[in-house]
Formats: structure tokens, C-alpha cells, sequence
């Protein structure tokens, strides 16, 4: 069980409420722990007798009640639980972040103006793969998606179309009129501009290979020459 809690990977809160609080609920519920977070629990008035059984109960569930927090609190930053004033339960806490972070249209709204510009200048650098810009545009793309974007793959393929390096426009010439870019996926996208990288690459090495053989033979004739004034 030890090995299992060492493993678990916490979502972490960056401030998008939907798309957080939705893995969160998902690895909450794996665990059998969502109903501390959907319901809570009640503590007895004080005074008030248990039996065994019912304290036993007790027990169970003010140590899952702390698990659950534990996993809040791993979620979110300093700042973040310092605005949370009430932690007595891990309800109390999650309506807390939910109050601050996901019910206010007007931080939504604010998230994803920033998000939208972010898109806006989003551009493939000289030194990028493929790979990693595309990694890039969907980290913003799906951040919006959370705060209530409609990010089509017919919007991002058209983003990374315009927006890639020099040496991969006559590829995106050749794609724009040999398919129909409005119903491409962005998987299909990605996995025909690879293929054309690699072989950038692989002709990158075969330029590379002839100018070493150019310079070898330049470096022995030099060397015969030398030796044949001597």
C-alpha cells in the first residue's frame, strides 16, 4: 500500500479549475475517496457516546478525510493554500478552491484572454522538432479547452500550418493541395511532418558525410603536392 501512495502523481493546480478538478476527481475516485470530497462527513457533537463500531467508523473516516487533503494540499502551491482559511475537512477545502478558482466567470474569462493571446503568438522555433512544437501548441490548446474554448483540431492544424519554420513551407504547400487541411487530425497532421523532418535529417547527414570526403581528398592531394616540390 506504501508503494502504491509513493507512486501516485498528483495533479498539480495551476489555476484552470475545470481541467484540474477532473483529473482530481478521477484519481479520488480510484481510490474509493471521492465521497469525502462529495459528500464529507460529520463529526459527532462532543459528548456524545459511540460504540466500538461506530468509532471504529470514525476512525476510517477522518484518516481517509486526511488523505484526501494530503492529496490537496500536494495539489496546490503556497499562495494558493493560504486564501484557503477554512481547512477543517477535505470538503471545506475543495468548495474553497472550487468558490475561488472555478465558479467565477469573471477569472475564467480573465484565463482565457491570456490563453488566447498566448495561442495567437505561439511560432515554431529554428532549433525545435516537430515533436515539441507541437507539444507546445497543445499545452495552450487543451488549457483552453478547460476554460470553455472551442478548440477544434481544424483550428490547430491551421495554427501549426501558418506557423512553422522556413524549411517546412514547401512541405505545407504540398500538404494544403494534396488534402483537405479542414479534415485533417492534428495525429495525422503531426505524423506526415515528421516523416518529412526525418528526412531533412538524413539529407542534412548525407551533406555533411560528402563535404568531409570533399575536404579528405582536398586534404591528400595538398599532401602529395607538398611532397612532390620537396
Amino acid at each position: 500500500m506504501s508503494e502504491e501512495k509513493g507512486l501516485t502523481k498528483i495533479p498539480h493546480f495551476s489555476g484552470h479549475y475545470d481541467h484540474w478538478s477532473e483529473l482530481m476527481e478521477n484519481l479520488l475516485r480510484a481510490k474509493g475517496l471521492w465521497s469525502l470530497v462529495e459528500k464529507g462527513f460529520e463529526e459527532p457533537r462532543a459528548g456524545t457516546l459511540l460504540t466500538d463500531a461506530q468509532q471504529a467508523q470514525l476512525d476510517d473516516a477522518r484518516t481517509k478525510d486526511h488523505q484526501v487533503k494530503h492529496y490537496l494540499f500536494q495539489a496546490i502551491d503556497r499562495i494558493v493554500f493560504e486564501q484557503i482559511l477554512d481547512r477543517r475537512s477535505a470538503k471545506t477545502v475543495w468548495d474553497s478552491i472550487k468558490q475561488k478558482f472555478g465558479g467565477n466567470d469573471k477569472v475564467k474569462k480573465s484565463h482565457l484572454q491570456t490563453l488566447r493571446r498566448e495561442f495567437e503568438v505561439l511560432e515554431m522555433r529554428n532549433e525545435e522538432t516537430i515533436t515539441e512544437y507541437f507539444a507546445r501548441v497543445m499545452v495552450v490548446s487543451n488549457k483552453m479547452r478547460s476554460n470553455g474554448e472551442d478548440m477544434t483540431d481544424e483550428k490547430i492544424v491551421e495554427k501549426i500550418l501558418r506557423t512553422l519554420v522556413e524549411r517546412f513551407i514547401p512541405i505545407v504547400v504540398s500538404i494544403e493541395e494534396a488534402k483537405d487541411t479542414s479534415t485533417m487530425s492534428i495525429d495525422e497532421l503531426q505524423s506526415s511532418l515528421v516523416v518529412h523532418e526525418q528526412k531533412f535529417k538524413r539529407v542534412s547527414r548525407e551533406d555533411v558525410d560528402q563535404a568531409l570526403k570533399v575536404e579528405d581528398r582536398t586534404f591528400v592531394r595538398g599532401k602529395y603536392a607538398i611532397r612532390g616540390r620537396g
